[in-house]
């Protein structure tokens, strides 16, 4: 097999190559990482923080119905109020995923009153083409797979993320 054969048949596999066999980038230095997240819905922005200073800002997209806070499953809407990055999924099918800890307590009770269900699974995830400018997500906060690459370093689990509308 030639070498321009090889090569490019590498690449479609590399580039075809599934979820689980992807390596997620290394955590950055502790002091590099941020100790909290700051999400304003409105500006569709997100700030990285250390120590009280902005270390990382990025444009992201939200759920097809943005404005007001989630109250249910299905209403396309991102949550808004304080909560944790409880998890990361290295499979996610949006490249990486960092877990938002919605519901939390107060959620759950306010659905229960309306006798609905809270939903569940937001995130911060890859998945929008560079240049992409429309919400586009069912709740979950949205950013390139690059963008995904570099939060999934700096973002260690338990830090607290704020959701302003």
């Amino acid at each position: 097999m030639n070498k321009v054969l090889a090569f490019s048949l590498w690449a479609l596999v590399s580039a075809c190559a599934p979820a689980w066999a992807r390596t997620p980038p290394a955590m950055a230095p502790a002091a590099a990482r941020a100790d909290r997240i700051v999400v304003d819905k409105s500006e569709r922005r997100m700030q990285l923080l250390r120590n009280n200073m902005v270390i990382r800002t990025y444009p992201i997209l939200l759920g097809d119905a943005p404005t007001g806070p989630k109250r249910q499953q299905g209403d396309e809407r991102t949550p808004e109020g304080n909560y944790r990055i409880s998890g990361r999924n290295p499979n996610s099918r949006f490249h990486l995923s960092l877990r938002v800890s919605y519901p939390d307590p107060a959620d759950r009770k306010r659905a229960s009153t309306l006798g609905v269900d809270p939903g569940g699974d937001i995130m911060i995830h890859g998945g929008t083409p560079a240049g992409y400018r429309r919400d586009w997500t069912d709740g979950c906060i949205a950013v390139t797979n690059e963008q995904i690459e570099e939060i999934w370093s700096l973002v260690p689990n338990g830090v607290p993320i704020r959701i302003d509308p």
